[in-house]
């Protein structure tokens, strides 16, 4: 059984509401594809053109649509967590950070997106966090000025995904897509989750912090 926290709505890429933050180990890597398999202690993602199987367990951390009301179902039910099928579907687009033991692929967090990005998916190394005040935004950048004073601007798309509290509204009135540019605005405190691919900063995650 899995241990699930939060929920995801489409925005550009939006996720609202609560959120888990998993140890970022060294060896920690973050696949995109789509699911193809589940089983009680494992999760299947095409990757590409490679399907990778990932192990799961209680310590686990799933991100999706629904995932709260699930859970409070399974705690109802006297289940100590909702099964992974009740929560993510196959062919559903998913985000996952894992850790490689063995040769054998550990997922510590598991994360529904909107797409699986180009090529049907893909491998990163470990992704870093930065955190500061939103300097900038644009449909595609987002620009923020560290606690240090250094400037730091991070390319966004559609596999971007946002965390913040307050935006569901604004995403169902806009027909549960939301622009970057609605939600934050200049002097929001965000932290932000990122690759460093080929010298581009490719935001994956940005949490708001604190509104200005």
């Amino acid at each position: 059984m899995k241990r699930f926290s939060g929920f995801s709505v489409a925005l550009l890429t939006l996720a609202i509401g609560a959120w888990a933050a998993t140890s970022n180990a060294q060896d920690t890597r973050t696949a995109r594809g789509t699911v193809i398999a589940m089983a009680s202690n494992s999760l299947t993602v095409r990757v590409g053109a490679n399907d990778m199987k990932f192990s799961v367990d209680p310590q686990t951390v799933v991100v999706a649509t629904g995932a709260g009301t699930q859970a409070r179902k399974a705690e109802a039910a006297g289940k100590s967590g909702p099964a992974l099928a009740d929560v993510l579907k196959t062919g559903q687009a998913v985000k996952v950070d894992y850790r490689e033991t063995g040769g054998m692929f550990y997922a510590t967090r598991v994360q529904a997106v909107t797409s699986a990005g180009s090529g049907g998916g893909s491998i990163s190394s470990q992704e870093k966090t930065s955190s500061g005040a939103v300097k900038a935004i644009a449909a595609n950048s987002l620009t923020i000025s560290e606690a240090s004073g250094k400037d730091m601007t991070f390319a966004i798309d559609s596999s971007t995904n946002l965390v913040a509290r307050g935006a569901g509204t604004k995403a169902k009135a806009s027909g549960g897509r939301l622009a970057l540019t609605d939600a934050l605005k200049a002097g929001d405190r965000v932290s932000i989750d990122y690759h460093d691919m080929e010298g581009t900063m490719h935001a994956t995650t940005v949490r708001l912090i604190a509104a200005k």
